[in-house]
């Protein structure tokens, strides 16, 4: 029993949440059978974990540089507004087929690296609050893709983009295996690459890596274009999937970003977290999104569900935080009074 409760207190938030997943889970087995996991509701909740799975790792990113992206859901609505009118022949410039497909997901990838670079030049040159930059170029590239389509939605893109949104692997989607790989690269650079530790030191104590020789403005805008990139590919996604690109798409998929980092032990502060964590609480978010549509919630009963769940887990988060330091204070003062007999 020591060795279990030792190996649970090395990372408290990550066995909390696996101990909350396998009870939800349960939960939902029990209440909804088959219903919940069928083949068919697997493989439909494969298809929707992705775009959102995606934002998701954007969001994190943010988090563990202490600072937040709000311009996630208008960089991939923009992002999938730009490569479907190359995808629909309006700015093909006569290529075709593979070139075609070729050209739009280039243009979609350089259009999320000028996101970026725009939302961590306006941070790191202004010093302005990653909330408030990200809250104004949210607004300008919403903007941009309502100039651009005057609100209306953009279809008719070439059938050999649309059919990899919908392509199977081994009874599950493509673009599910393209988000695990994606992840496991994403945590095994974090976990072992010099770049990984900079981002935690950065993140955790921006005057220590500025004293440690790190070059903070560069760090800051390298980390909001990796995010703006995995904005974009969820953009792609989603226009693989439903074939049409618009401003406004997902905009819920915002507030449930912010509640998977938190359940996923992403320090809002940064410094702290880590991938398998949040993918985790993907799943568990996504098992209770499906839990809501099989029970036929409104869009408004779903909201103020999250609503209360992202409180409730910042509150538990708080107490969680002060236990654990009374309990540091408890083996230290153990300690000292060991050390003065």
């Amino acid at each position: 029993m020591k060795k279990v409760k030792s190996f649970l207190e090395k990372d408290i938030d990550l066995s909390i949440l696996v101990g909350l997943t396998a009870a939800v889970l349960l939960i939902a087995a029990f209440v909804f059978g088959s219903s919940m996991y069928s083949a068919r509701n697997i493989q439909s909740m494969a298809f929707q974990i992705p775009e959102f799975g995606f934002l998701a790792l954007a969001m994190m990113l943010s988090n563990m540089v202490g600072g937040i992206d709000l311009s996630i859901i208008a960089n991939a609505n923009t992002v999938a507004i730009f490569t479907a009118y190359v995808l629909n022949g309006t700015w093909a410039f006569g290529t075709q087929g593979g070139a075609r497909v070729a050209l739009a997901v280039l243009v979609a990838l350089c259009t999320s690296l000028v996101f970026g670079l725009l939302n961590g030049l306006i941070i790191a040159k202004t010093s302005a609050p990653s909330l408030v930059a990200t809250l104004g170029t949210m607004t300008l590239i919403q903007g941009v893709g309502m100039a651009i389509t005057g609100g209306t939605s953009v279809g008719d893109i070439d059938p050999l983009f649309s059919s990899f949104g919908k392509a199977i692997f081994l009874g599950l989607p493509v673009i599910f295996w393209l988000f695990l790989i994606v992840a496991l690269v994403l945590g095994l650079i974090l976990s072992l690459t010099g770049f990984g530790r900079k981002l935690y030191l950065y993140g955790g104590n921006p005057v220590a890596a500025r004293f440690s020789g790190f070059h903070n403005e560069k760090m800051s805008v390298l980390v909001f274009m990796l995010t703006a990139v995995l904005s974009g590919i969820a953009g792609l996604i989603i226009l693989s999937r439903v074939n049409s690109a618009k401003v406004g798409y997902g905009d819920s998929y915002l507030l449930q970003t912010m509640i998977v980092c938190v359940i996923g032990g992403i320090d809002p502060n940064g410094g702290k977290g880590k991938v398998g964590g949040v993918v985790i609480a993907i799943i568990l978010m996504q098992v209770m999104s499906s839990a809501f549509t099989i029970m036929s919630l409104s869009p408004y009963t779903k909201k103020l569900i999250w609503g209360i769940m992202l409180i409730l887990v910042l509150g538990l988060n708080h107490i969680i935080a002060i236990q654990s330091k009374k309990s540091t204070l408890k083996k230290s003062m153990k300690a000292l009074a060991s050390a003065a007999k």
